[in-house]
């Protein structure tokens, strides 16, 4: 299985990493810059980049999850500029949460082409509610965090008075 339609980018690409000005304007920008002219990258040169080992992008590869890496004449993998952005996109999904399985439905529909809009835009709109809900939980962690530390700050302040 290999990945060989990409998001539609609605906004234009950009020269500084390919993501979409919409994107860009919420302040996301590529983690590791790129080395500029280039668009071939070795997996060691992509590790280094994305922060990813070798064996996940290996196996990221293997279970359907990027799109078909080419290789040169001796087998070696070189990944462009395109694979870069969608490994951006993928690492995001996973800090969302996103299970595996999820991710690798998502780009079985990114395979597809424009059919599956809908089936993707369902897909991305519950993942979302689900961080929407993880977020509200961990705020309110926070809050009860913030509220026991000020109790604990008060009686410390209390105690430095006697």
């Amino acid at each position: 299985m290999t990945v060989t339609q990409h998001e539609p980018v609605t906004s234009g690409a950009t020269a500084t990493g390919g993501l979409p000005t919409k994107v860009q304007a919420c302040g996301i920008t590529p983690t590791h810059p790129r080395p500029t002219g280039r668009d071939r990258y070795t997996i060691s040169e992509v590790a280094e980049h994305t922060g990813l080992s070798a064996h996940t992008l290996r196996w990221y590869e293997r279970i359907g999850l990027m799109p078909h890496v080419d290789r040169t004449h001796t087998g070696q993998r070189r990944f462009t500029n395109r694979d870069l952005d969608w490994l951006s996109l993928v690492t995001k999904l996973r800090l969302t949460g996103m299970s595996v399985a999820d991710m690798v439905r998502y780009a079985e529909l990114v395979r597809v082409g424009e059919s599956t809009f809908a089936e993707r835009e369902q897909l991305l709109t519950a993942h979302r509610e689900d961080v929407r809900q993880r977020i509200a939980e961990l705020q309110s962690t926070l809050d009860l965090l913030d509220y026991k530390i000020d109790i604990y700050a008060d009686a410390r302040r209390a105690s430095e008075r006697f």
